[in-house]
C-alpha cells in the first residue's frame, strides 16, 4: 500500500515511516521541510495523490489554547485533501485520557481533533498513547531550579516512542478500526516518583519535591491518564534510560 505519513519527519513520524517501508509498503513522508504546509493547504493535494492510507502525526507547535484552531484547520484541510485524493484510511496518533481532562487547552484540542476524524467521512482509526518516556525531560524541565524539581504523584504510564511508532504503523496498515485504539506502556509510576528514577539514573542530585500544584499535569485528577486494559507495549522505563 501507499502511505502519505504528515508529520513524517518527527519523532514518531520518521519511525512510522521506517517501519512501513520495511514491511514492503511505499510510506512517504511529508512535512513543511518537504513543502507540505497542513494550514495554508501548501503541497497537500500533491501529497494525497494515489495515497492508500494518510497517517497524520503532525503536532500544534503550542500547548495553549491556540492548538484548538492549530486542529481544526490542520484536520479540516487534510480531511478535504484526503477526500479529494480517494484515501481510504485516515490514521492520527492522540492521547490516553484525552477526553477526560479538559482543563488542559491541549488535551481539548486533541479531543476536537478526534471528533472531527471521527464525523468526517473517511473510515479511520485512532491510537491513543500513553505520556512518552522521551518527554520526560522536558516534564522534568517545567518545574525545575538549581536544587529540585516539584512534581505532582499523579500516576503516569510511560511507553516508548519506538513502541508507539510500532503500533501506529500495524494499525495504518490494517482495516479502519472507525474507533480507538489505547496503548500504553507496561509499568504505572507516580510522576514524582518516575522523576526520582529518572534524576537518579542521571546522576542528577537535584531532590524531587512531592507538589500536586506543580506543572501542566496539576490539574490531572486519579488515573486518567493511564490504562491497565490498553495494549501494552513491551519497554519497561529502566531499559529504555539505561
Amino acid at each position: 500500500m501507499k502511505f502519505a505519513v504528515i508529520g513524517g519527519t518527527g519523532l514518531i513520524g520518521s519511525q512510522v515511516v521506517k517501519n512501513l517501508n520495511a514491511a514492503g509498503h511505499e510510506a512517504v513522508p511529508h512535512s513543511q521541510s518537504t513543502g507540505v504546509d497542513v494550514i495554508s493547504g501548501q503541497g497537500l493535494d500533491e501529497a494525497m495523490a494515489g495515497v492508500d492510507v494518510v497517517v497524520n502525526l503532525t503536532n500544534s507547535p503550542t500547548f495553549d489554547d491556540a492548538s484548538l484552531a492549530f486542529f481544526q484547520t490542520s484536520m479540516d484541510n487534510l480531511l478535504a485533501a484526503a477526500d479529494k485524493g480517494g484515501v481510504g484510511h485516515f490514521v492520527i496518533l492522540s492521547i490516553v485520557g484525552t477526553d477526560q481532562v479538559p482543563e488542559l487547552d491541549y488535551y481539548r484540542a486533541k479531543a476536537l481533533q478526534e471528533k472531527i476524524l471521527a464525523d468526517g467521512s473517511i473510515p479511520y482509526s485512532i491510537v491513543r498513547a500513553t505520556q512518552f518516556m522521551d518527554f520526560m525531560d522536558a516534564v522534568l524541565s517545567w518545574t525545575a531550579d538549581a536544587d529540585s524539581v516539584r512534581l505532582p504523584a499523579i500516576p503516569i504510564q510511560p511507553i516508548a516512542s519506538k513502541d508507539v511508532a510500532a503500533a501506529v504503523a500495524e494499525v495504518a496498515a490494517g482495516a479502519p478500526l472507525n474507533g480507538i485504539h489505547n496503548i500504553a506502556g507496561p509499568e504505572i509510576f507516580p510522576l514524582d516518583e518516575l522523576g526520582r528514577i529518572t534524576l537518579s539514573h542521571k546522576g542528577d542530585h537535584r531532590t524531587v519535591v512531592t507538589d500536586p500544584t506543580a506543572g501542566m499535569f496539576a490539574v490531572v485528577k486519579g488515573d486518567v491518564l493511564t490504562d491497565k486494559n490498553a495494549h501494552l507495549a513491551p519497554t519497561r522505563y529502566t531499559d529504555w534510560i539505561s
